[in-house]
């Protein structure tokens, strides 16, 4: 993709683009934008068309949670955020914002608003767990920056999206010192919405460090995902840490990311007759 006034700096005047349109070494998009040599345009494509078209412009909302990753289908409209209002009618939805330089970022090569931005942006329009899904994906993929977040909803209170934003990080404020990963986080939210006593988080118990510690019950749970113990090295490890455990009379269980997310209420359930089953012991 390609602009006038980018094709402009390399020498080439109206004359000659208009020569190259003519020709077919250069396809019009929108108004100033071409495609070079050819017309079979992607996603990518279209989207960068639309930032250039509108620019100073970056691709905003669901267009920008496409490419930070946050939804699992591709939205069919496009979406940009500029700092002026376009009356030209458009193929794309444009919003007039006038971002400051933390709030911009590139995504797969494509100026984009800040992981932040973007969250705050389609908060707006999405119910509060969805708000709440969007944030843990983001973390999920290492890209969250609480410090950033916080910072964007200090300069932003009058957003549509900022309350829905805040309630999505209450868990952080509650736990994010205890806890170091996503699943920690979901593990924890899901124990005190099935009403369990909540356990300590990365607790240290006979020189070993358990994921979930339940003191009273003497009881813990290591919680895996494939991503940290896909490896056979890391599946062999496992299998030595849990006979050490079983040798220092540490007792604790293993729950997987996968089986907490496709049936968390039967991982709960289960949890529940642990902690009730040690109580009757002691």
């Amino acid at each position: 993709m390609v602009a006038t006034r980018q094709l402009g700096e390399l020498g080439y005047g109206r004359n000659a683009v208009a020569k190259a349109a003519k020709v077919g070494r250069l396809h019009r998009i929108h108004r100033g934008v071409y495609v070079v040599g050819h017309r079979r345009l992607t996603w990518h494509g279209r989207c960068m068309a639309a930032v250039l078209a509108s620019s100073p412009s970056v691709a905003g909302h669901w267009s920008a949670a496409w490419l930070w990753g946050l939804l699992q289908s591709r939205p069919g409209s496009l979406h940009v955020t500029c700092r002026g209002a376009r009356r030209a009618r458009r193929s794309f939805f444009t919003h007039q914002v006038d971002l400051v330089p933390e709030d911009r970022a590139v995504r797969d090569g494509i100026p984009v608003t800040s992981l932040a931005r973007t969250i705050l942006d389609v908060a707006t329009d999405s119910r509060p767990e969805t708000v709440e899904r969007f944030v843990r994906r983001a973390d999920d993929a290492g890209d969250f920056d609480l410090r950033a977040m916080h910072d964007l909803l200090d300069r932003t209170t009058g957003h549509h999206g900022h309350a829905k934003v805040i309630a999505a990080l209450d868990i952080y404020e509650d736990v994010a010192p205890f806890t170091r990963s996503g699943l920690e986080r979901r593990f924890l939210e899901l124990v005190r919405e099935a009403g369990l006593p909540e356990p300590a988080m990365n607790f240290f118990v006979g020189g070993f460090e358990i994921d979930a510690w339940w003191e009273e019950a003497q009881f813990g749970v290591e919680l895996d995902t494939y991503e940290t113990h896909g490896s056979r090295l890391s599946f062999e490890g496992d299998r030595v840490r849990d006979d050490e455990l079983l040798l220092a009379e540490i007792d604790a269980t293993r729950v997987t990311g996968v089986r907490l997310d496709r049936e968390p209420q039967a991982v709960m359930d289960s949890l529940r007759r642990h902690l009730a089953g040690r109580a009757r012991i002691k």
